[in-house]
């Protein structure tokens, strides 16, 4: 067996591909750079990321996969879970090595984990979408930090810039150290140095960064809350279920709950 090391990025693992092909070895353990630990007797290979042989696989599975199996394919590598990138990297050789069409078999054990990666990846998005709260700075630039489990970001991104169109807004990932910024007409990607005033490692804004209205409306949007509550039809099963306690940090009306 050997063993490709690569960056972890998108065109990296397609590079990886082209790799297999180009080599041809019998085995081979795909493994993101950040989490290898070299062995004495490990026999293992630097993927160097080359566009051009990234797109040139892409390509290649352009003309295997319907659009929604290159969608799939996509949302599973921004699992970014060990075990998923390994298995992109078999479903991907067994999408080549077969006819059209085998996206479909999900008998296949690399197809089937592929399609439970992308579901977990879009329940995660949907709830991102439902559970961002946005706090307005005293520059006018309306902020929510977020810690999804996956790299939802470029998933949510359309779908925010369409429902705050008239709006500065930026969507920082915490865990990921880097962030998304509409600036009324485009999109674009930030790091950490874009809102280095921010202390991005925490959820609420300090007072003094924070528009006066901002603690306005936070307080009035509570006793809303609060006044709608009916504890006699408190049903904190099925709250859960659709309302689960690690998003509660980015829900100003939880605030204080444990």
């Amino acid at each position: 067996m050997i063993i490709f090391v690569f960056d972890g990025s998108f065109n990296g693992l397609l590079s990886a591909v082209f790799e297999f092909y180009e080599r041809k070895p019998k085995t081979v353990k795909l493994v993101w750079q950040k989490y290898h630990q070299p062995a004495l007797l490990d026999e293992s290979t630097l993927v160097y990321t080359d566009d051009t042989k990234a797109e040139r696989v892409w390509k290649g599975l352009e003309k295997k996969l319907s659009k929604q199996g290159l969608e799939m394919f996509y949302k599973a590598y921004l699992s970014e879970q060990p075990e998923v990138l390994q298995k992109l990297f078999d479903f991907a050789r067994y999408i080549f090595d077969n006819p059209k069409g085998a996206e479909h078999n999900f008998g296949n054990p690399y197809v089937l984990a592929i399609a439970n990666a992308t579901r977990k990846v879009d329940r995660e998005k949907h709830r991102m979408k439902a559970f961002i709260r946005f706090q307005k700075t005293a520059d006018n630039v309306y902020y929510a930090p977020i810690e999804p489990d996956f790299n939802v970001l470029p998933l949510i991104a359309t779908f925010f810039k369409e429902r705050y169109a008239d709006q500065h807004w930026v969507i920082y990932d915490i865990k990921r150290e880097y962030g998304l910024y509409y600036n009324l007409k485009t999109v674009t990607q930030i790091n950490y140095e874009f809102i280095a005033g921010i202390n991005t490692s925490k959820i609420k804004l300090p007072e003094e960064v924070i528009d006066e209205t901002e603690l306005l409306s936070s307080t009035l949007w509570k006793d809303y809350f609060k006044s709608t509550n009916i504890p006699e039809r408190k049903n904190t099963k099925l709250h859960l279920q659709h309302v689960p306690k690690r998003y509660w940090k980015y829900l100003n009306e939880k605030e204080g709950e444990n």
